[in-house]
């Protein structure tokens, strides 16, 4: 499995012949546009930085065969805009050219109790890797790649720890870094690498890709 991250929670991850792009927000606009021979655009919630909307149009004029792939929350936003989405929710699946994609959870992370609550799902791709969005749903299977978040207004390191801990995967990367400087990110996998040794941290930077 090869995985590109744009920055933040935009992944393009390819294998088996098939290229999904994921969350393609507000913090990636320029680094997504453009992108070709995509089959699917995977959207966990709603929340700008996860769902440019204006993106995911220019994205399907470019690939006019790509399936948006999400929840029924934000089904109902890109209906508005005439754009037809496959709700894949918790505890449902479908296939992308016959790579398996999952499910699991219903609701975004708590940030403040009068900010409101949005659905959120996250995603196993292929049986192997796990991609939560903006909550640490475990998906209760066993997961070889975690794409884990480590930053953001929901959560704090000690959480993105103790996930980590519970889902024990093989290698995981950072994920929903946006708003940390680069050079502060580091400090996150030291901590992580520290209290989780059974997991191979990866400092998957922005623009970069690689074989897992």
């Amino acid at each position: 499995m090869k995985i590109t991250k744009l920055g933040h929670c935009a992944l393009v991850v390819e294998l088996d012949g098939v290229k999904l792009l994921t969350d393609p927000g507000t913090y990636t606009v320029k680094e997504q546009a453009g992108l070709t021979d995509l089959d699917a655009i995977l959207i966990t919630h709603e929340h700008a930085d996860h769902l440019h909307v204006e993106s995911v149009e220019r994205l399907l004029k470019d690939n006019p065969g790509a399936e948006v792939i999400s929840n029924a929350s934000v089904a109902k936003i890109l209906a508005e805009k005439g754009v037809k989405t496959t709700i894949v929710g918790d505890g449902q699946s479908i296939a992308v050219k016959g790579v398996s994609i999952e499910g699991f959870g219903k609701d975004h992370a708590p940030i403040y109790e009068e900010f409101g609550l949005v659905e959120n799902t996250g995603y196993l791709v292929a049986g192997t890797f796990y991609f939560p969005g903006d909550n640490f749903h475990h998906p209760r299977k066993s997961v070889d790649i975690l794409a884990l978040p480590i930053a953001g207004p929901w959560m704090k390191v000690s959480m993105a720890i103790d996930f980590a801990k519970i889902v024990k995967a093989r290698t995981a990367f950072g994920v929903h870094d946006g708003m940390i400087m680069p050079p502060s990110r580091g400090l996150m996998y030291r901590m992580l690498s520290m209290f989780v040794p059974e997991t191979t941290f990866v400092e998957l930077k922005d623009g970069e890709a690689r074989e897992f």
